[in-house]
């Protein structure tokens, strides 16, 4: 007779986000588009991707623009990669404002003196569950901040990107296996796919690349937040027995920002513990 319950894959130094950094950025600049975090409950909340992703960077010595539509969020990302030797500024930015996604570009272009990178980390799940649910506005939306806004964003970033840059978007299993529920949500996760390929396509010519992290469940603070909206997610079985950390995502995307996969674009990194492939 043996155990239903998968072994739990252990926590290591990066799954903690007590890794020394390595200088795999050295010199980088880069933009990392939702870079605050959600608070729910200050005393207890994990790191999220976006604020582990733009610490990261930081700890491996990029200079990072963290943008976010919680300016406080974000000042305190860039605070914290300060406090440890980095440098770093936040910009309040609405992703679903066209101007204002141009002037955020802008702003981390001129405050870092160009561009190396840009990682978009933006989602939202609004509405009802199920079709019956879904409402036009709602749909509009999930669609404006999950898809336009990157699009808007990768337009005003590669005119600007150094030759030989790297372009993020941050998906989500949703994106390929059926499980939030949300419509929108999952619509706009899949159809990130065909616009990083798009952007992968038009940036080859100067080796600017595109590809996609597609995060399992993930333990952050939005993570509980779903996870209270629908008991279900936090019974899913993990191949690995766990949730992913925040910090397990961002050195996924440290290696797509970083040279080590300079020959690697319009291609999706499932980081799920196996749930999309093993399970």
């Amino acid at each position: 007779m043996t155990d239903a319950s998968p072994p739990v894959r252990a926590l290591t130094p990066e799954s903690r986000g007590e890794a020394p950094g390595r200088g795999r950025l050295a010199g980088r600049r880069i933009l990392v588009v939702g870079g605050g975090q959600r608070t729910l409950d200050a005393a207890s909340d994990p790191v999220g991707n976006g604020r582990a992703m733009a610490l990261l960077f930081g700890r491996e010595g990029a200079g990072v623009a963290v943008a976010d539509l919680n300016l406080a969020s974000a000042a305190e990302t860039a605070a914290r990669i300060e406090a440890a030797g980095g440098r770093a500024f936040a910009i309040r930015a609405d992703i679903a404002v066209p101007d204002e996604v141009a002037r955020m570009v802008g702003e981390a272009a001129a405050g870092l003196g160009g561009l190396d990178g840009l990682v978009l980390n933006v989602g939202i799940g609004v509405g009802a569950h199920g079709l019956a649910g879904a409402t036009a506005d709602d749909w509009d939306k999930v669609l404006a901040v999950n898809l336009r806004g990157p699009m808007l964003a990768c337009k005003a970033a590669l005119p600007v990107l150094a030759d030989g840059a790297a372009i993020v978007f941050i998906s989500s299993i949703a994106g390929a296996v059926a499980g939030s529920r949300l419509p929108a949500y999952d619509a706009s996760k899949a159809a990130l796919g065909g616009l990083m390929r798009h952007v992968a396509l038009e940036g080859a010519r100067r080796g600017i690349r595109a590809n996609i992290v597609m995060p399992g469940l993930v333990d952050t603070p939005l993570g509980r937040l779903a996870t209270q909206g629908r008991p279900a997610r936090g019974r899913t079985a993990v191949p690995f027995g766990r949730q992913a950390t925040g910090w397990e995502i961002a050195y996924a995307a440290l290696f797509l920002v970083s040279d080590e996969s300079v020959y690697v674009t319009a291609q999706t990194l499932a980081v799920d513990g196996g749930l999309t492939g093993i399970s």
